[in-house]
């Protein structure tokens, strides 16, 4: 499966792709993941980047683009993968289409997961994420606690509310994403590629990609 996960902040689209790689063996790729490794490795991509995520805002296209050029030809992809996050804005979407050319690949669906607002400031309001590095383990206060109050279960490493997951954060996030990657769900319902699944359970919206996924050749 070659997939895009849509869907705003706190959608669970981390959580879909996830298990959907349990599934077919394809790979999650989170542009966020990887901003995050890099701004935490302090690389020369990492101080760039850092600022715009701190402020909730989106990272330049010139180095998202260099990313994904790179993160696609790794031997990992050739089974299959999942953008997480990405394109979140109709000139990456663009862009990607070029890249996707260039590359020889092809895309199965878009898949746009719609939750509703409030639920997802609940869902990230309440979210903990372990402050080690190596583990990034993610607890909920409320729905998943650590065993030891603000202490990693897998670790023992402090956990801590990310500074993009303060409700202000978040509110920005919410508002950049309907402002600006909102209408790739447009641009892929004209590509032919859009399934939309109104669900808050990461098992309703597999089950749709799975009745939905064309069979294998």
């Amino acid at each position: 499966m070659k997939l895009i996960l849509l869907g705003a902040p706190g959608a669970g689209k981390g959580t879909v792709a996830k298990q959907l790689t349990q599934l077919d063996g394809s790979i999650q790729i989170s542009t966020g993941d990887i901003l995050r490794g890099a701004v935490q490795a302090g690389n020369e991509l990492g101080k760039q980047a850092k600022g715009y995520m701190d402020r909730g805002d989106l990272v330049p296209d010139t180095l998202i683009m260099g990313i994904m050029e790179k993160r696609l030809q790794e031997p990992d992809c050739q089974k299959g993968f999942l953008l997480d996050g990405f394109p979140r804005t109709i000139p990456q979407a663009e862009a990607l289409n070029v890249l996707l050319n260039k590359l020889g690949l092809k895309l199965d669906m878009a898949v746009n997961i719609d939750v509703p607002r409030n639920v997802i400031l609940d869902r990230l309001t309440t979210r903990r994420t372990c402050s080690n590095p190596k583990c990034q383990a993610i607890y909920n206060v409320k729905s998943m606690p650590p065993k030891k109050e603000g202490i990693c279960d897998k670790c023992g490493s402090p956990v801590v509310q990310r500074e993009d997951e303060i409700e202000a954060a978040i509110s920005h996030r919410l508002d950049t994403y309907n402002q600006k990657t909102a209408p790739l769900i447009g641009f892929y319902e004209k590509e032919g590629l859009l399934l939309t699944v109104s669900a808050t359970s990461s098992e309703a919206v597999i089950e749709a990609i799975r009745k939905y996924s064309p069979p294998n050749p």
